[in-house]
């Protein structure tokens, strides 16, 4: 991004030293805040990185980042009827059904910050999801092509994310004993505070939600791919690599989901 500010500002002075348009202006150009970004899909396993990438693109291209859970926990908390409704599910200790959640997700669509574009983080789920979700950008008359970013980790390296990481109770900080150890070993480095892994971070655990994640979201990757839609990302090189790959796509638009 430094250099593109740096170009901004040689920009902005104008060939002759006349300031043709503030820096500033011409930075949120370059950096993609005034384009129509359209519907932006992440797919991804547990531990990819989706929801770090999610945030990213979000500040960049200045779109809403919706998750699923987001907006679940917002109509139960805000009383809507949708969310009455998913609230007596949980309790009863069922799964919330596709009509309940797309109709959350249809809702939150229509709403006036993502007339420029939004990305998607943890839906659709299935291919059923994604069929109902072409519907709907149908019907909502988007324009802007459907880019669909699949970021792809090895099993190996997913295990290692997921089951090495430990956290500090105290103040939160997050650690990998693999990539980010503290420099104590099991000691968090800001307060001396023993680091804890938690229950859903162990092996048994993280092995039954990636078959799950195989069983039910990998066949999305396939339904794109059909389409021509799907372009895959290394999710394995450092985060600002695999940002700048997604960006590049993102600016390409779906022309570049030729990228398998």
């Amino acid at each position: 991004m430094k250099a593109l500010r740096r170009a901004a500002d040689a920009f902005a002075e104008g060939g002759s030293g006349a300031k043709l348009m503030p820096a500033s202006i011409i930075h949120e150009v370059m950096t993609g805040k005034n384009i129509a970004v359209g519907p932006i899909i992440l797919l991804g396993a547990p531990g990819a990185g989706k929801g770090t990438q999610a945030k990213l693109i979000a500040q960049n291209y200045a779109i809403p980042h919706i998750s699923t859970g987001d907006i679940l926990r917002q109509n139960v908390s805000r009383r809507t009827e949708l969310g009455q409704k998913a609230k007596a599910v949980i309790e009863q200790g069922g799964l919330v059904s596709d009509d309940l959640v797309n109709a959350m997700v249809a809702d939150r669509l229509s709403q006036a910050d993502c007339k420029r574009g939004f990305i998607l983080d943890g839906f659709p789920r299935t291919v059923a999801q994604a069929e109902w979700l072409d519907k709907e950008l149908t019907s909502l008359g988007n324009e802007s092509p459907l880019v669909v970013i699949s970021v792809e980790v090895g099993y190996n390296q997913l295990l290692q994310r997921l089951t090495g990481r430990r956290s500090c109770p105290v103040d939160g900080k997050i650690y990998n004993i693999h990539f980010q150890p503290p420099k104590q070993q099991g000691v968090c480095d800001l307060c001396g505070t023993q680091l804890i892994q938690r229950l859903d971070d162990t092996e048994k655990v993280i092995s039954e939600r990636l078959k799950n994640y195989e069983r039910d979201t990998l066949p999305l990757v396939d339904y794109y791919r059909r389409q021509g839609r799907l372009c895959r990302v290394n999710g394995e090189l450092p985060v600002e690599q695999v940002m700048q790959e997604i960006f590049r796509t993102i600016d390409g638009g779906a022309a570049a989901a030729g990228n398998e």
